[in-house]
């Protein structure tokens, strides 16, 4: 079987590494194209092997770049076509009707409760979401909290498909010697409390709240792993708040990198004691997901991984409102506990990528067989 992908960036993001991972895992012989940013991931892609096209794509109305697409498709006599994120979603369900490949699937990694992708949930975005979407063949949703959401949005329900992300959980477990090295990198104290988050630094995430909850605790410090275009306010907030010296902001994380070294996700997350996810709009929430596979007490304002889920699935994760007071009141419970952490709880074997990887090839051998798979067939 001949796969394209089709991604609108290859930078650092969690759909973009979420895609290398499955690329590792996918029997198929698979081939990607970013329409724009042939970033780190692409870096990494090209050294797992995979061929990584860049098509150049200028903007979202570079509608040049349609004839492009379909020209790139029709060379590559691809049997399937499998689409990532909006823009190239939308552009790549048309480019490969348009070079007459008929089994087209989507994944939809991030939509929201009120927002895709950054962008509000207007009724012009919807309409041109769901235009895009009857041209493919099936859309894999992320979650059963996103399955529940592309239905309520107009999707026919016999199109959609739960797909969950996963992870290679063997990767994050919890050693002591990595801590101790990353905290020497890092300008830690071995005795310091530190709170962590991983993800860009965007307004919706509001780590803004995590940078205030962490000065309100003396010695604490905050390791954020993450850039965006919010990094300088919250430098500056830390500043204004007297924390400047204990609000750390390393930079984006690739994970897995292209080239091991000793800053990679899990030995930030092992320099860590305790992990927090202020964003209130989430798709999934795989860094909780990736947190609880390091051991780690973590504290999340929403996590739909976690939300369609038992909650036995998670004991060491605890679901909070968010605000200021009541985050640097748990943050001071955590730290009055003492560093520990927790076994690795079945959320996270239930998220292994293997089992994600033979879901989605459930639904490409159904695709390309004509016939549509019951969500149960995906998932479960």
């Amino acid at each position: 079987m001949k796969v394209l992908h089709v991604i609108t960036g290859l930078g650092i993001g969690g759909a973009e590494q979420q895609l290398r991972l499955l690329l590792r895992q996918l029997p198929t012989h698979h081939e990607v194209v970013t329409l724009t940013e042939p970033g780190a991931v692409a870096a990494g892609l090209a050294a797992d092997g995979v061929r990584v096209a860049h098509l150049g794509m200028a903007g979202n109305r570079d509608l040049a770049a349609l004839p492009r697409l379909v020209r790139l498709i029709k060379r590559g006599r691809y049997d399937l076509v499998h689409t990532h994120l909006y823009r190239a979603c939308l552009y790549g369900r048309i480019a490969a009707r348009l070079a007459g490949v008929r089994a087209v699937v989507a994944t939809e990694h991030s939509l929201g409760a009120v927002q895709i992708e950054g962008r509000p949930l207007t009724a012009a975005v919807r309409a041109l979401y769901l235009t895009g979407e009857r041209l493919g063949t099936a859309t894999v949703a992320v979650s059963p909290t996103v399955a529940r959401r592309l239905e309520r949005w107009g999707v026919r329900r016999d199109r959609i498909h739960t797909v969950p992300n996963g992870i290679e959980a063997a990767r994050f477990g919890y050693d002591e010697k990595a801590r101790r090295a990353a905290r020497e990198r890092l300008g830690i104290p071995e005795d310091a409390f530190v709170a962590g988050g991983v993800g860009r630094l965007a307004p919706g995430k509001r780590y803004d709240r995590l940078v205030r909850a962490v000065a309100e605790l003396p010695g604490a410090r905050l390791l954020l792993c993450g850039d965006g275009p919010e990094r300088p306010r919250l430098l500056r907030l830390a500043e204004e708040r007297g924390a400047g010296d204990r609000i750390l902001l390393p930079g984006a994380c690739e994970d897995p990198p292209a080239v091991p070294h000793p800053g990679d996700l899990p030995s930030l997350l092992a320099a860590m004691d305790a992990f927090v996810s202020t964003s209130h709009d989430e798709a999934f929430g795989l860094a909780v997901v990736e947190a609880l596979a390091a051991g780690l007490p973590v504290l999340h304002v929403a996590c739909p991984a976690l939300q369609d889920l038992p909650p036995e699935s998670a004991p060491g994760a605890r679901r909070i409102s968010g605000s200021v007071p009541g985050l640097t009141e748990e943050l001071r419970r955590l730290r009055d506990l003492g560093p520990h952490r927790h076994p690795v709880p079945p959320a996270v074997h239930h998220y292994d990528i293997a089992r994600s990887a033979a879901a989605l090839m459930a639904v490409y051998a159904s695709a390309l067989g004509g016939m549509s798979p019951t969500r149960e067939a995906s998932w479960s």
